[in-house]
């Protein structure tokens, strides 16, 4: 803090009603960055930072959590639904080979796989819609027409 050469009651009270609004100033400041700060520890922060598509690939590639769960969740699905009443050995080979199929992917082969089911429900566009006529809003009796 630097002297401050205060001769008169006036220049006291100046200098007082600067260094409150200097004060007023600074804690609205704080309480704003505070504000924000806080935001990012949120719960709902944390799962939106944790969800996002790329972190969700970061998060894989060091952990491969993706491929150990379908290893196990894989040959579970196979056994209870394709190979229901199958033998004790089908089931076994559906097991060991499911589970290192469950292993070898990955999130972005799950996405890839995810994207082309997806398109193939996609409804696709008849040729009549394609070529149907577009009205960008003319009045027939227009000049423009």
């Amino acid at each position: 803090m630097t002297n401050k050469n205060i001769r008169s009651l006036a220049q006291l009270k100046e200098e007082m009603r600067f260094l409150k609004m200097n004060y007023v100033q600074q804690e609205e400041t704080l309480k704003l960055d505070i504000k924000v700060y806080a935001q990012q520890f949120t719960l709902l922060g944390l799962i939106k930072k944790l969800t996002s598509p790329s972190e969700l690939y970061k998060i894989d590639e060091q952990t491969h959590i993706s491929s150990k769960i379908l290893s196990v969740v894989l040959p579970m699905i196979l056994n209870s639904v394709f190979f229901k009443h199958s033998g004790f050995i089908t089931k076994t080979i559906a097991a060991l080979v499911s589970g290192k199929i469950g292993q070898s992917l990955d999130a972005e082969s799950l996405s890839g796989i995810f994207n082309m089911v997806k398109s193939l429900f996609k409804r696709k566009k008849s040729k009549e819609e394609e070529l149907a006529f577009k009205d960008y809003g003319i009045p027939p009796d227009s000049e423009t027409y």
